[in-house]
């Protein structure tokens, strides 16, 4: 398993797409053509642009398809960031489910 924790790369806002789109290539894809689950760690991050988790996650989705999104858990979202994600996730496909303790996939 990868764990990602974005404040590291991110801060508390997280908001820039280059660091973003680095994640990416640079951790995400390398992961999961390892076959590797990823965790996504949204801890201490109070908030993000959508602009930050659309260059996140949709090339990731559009290269793998929707069924990615089974091997890509985004834990410790608050409600901002979990409603981000979810719209940048609903524009690339049909939604994704939400755990009770604030984790998504």
């Amino acid at each position: 398993m990868k764990r990602i924790i974005v404040f590291d790369r991110a801060g508390e806002f997280a908001e820039n797409k280059d660091v973003a789109r680095d994640i990416r290539l640079q951790e995400i894809i390398p992961a999961l053509t390892k076959n590797e689950e990823v965790v996504l760690d949204f801890e201490r991050v109070g908030a993000a642009t959508q602009s930050f988790i659309h260059a996140l996650i949709s090339d990731v989705i559009r290269i793998y398809g929707n069924d990615i999104l089974e091997r890509i858990t985004f834990k410790s979202c608050n409600d901002t960031i979990r409603k981000i994600v979810n719209i940048v996730v609903d524009y690339m496909q049909d939604g994704i489910g939400f755990e009770n303790d604030g984790d998504i996939g």
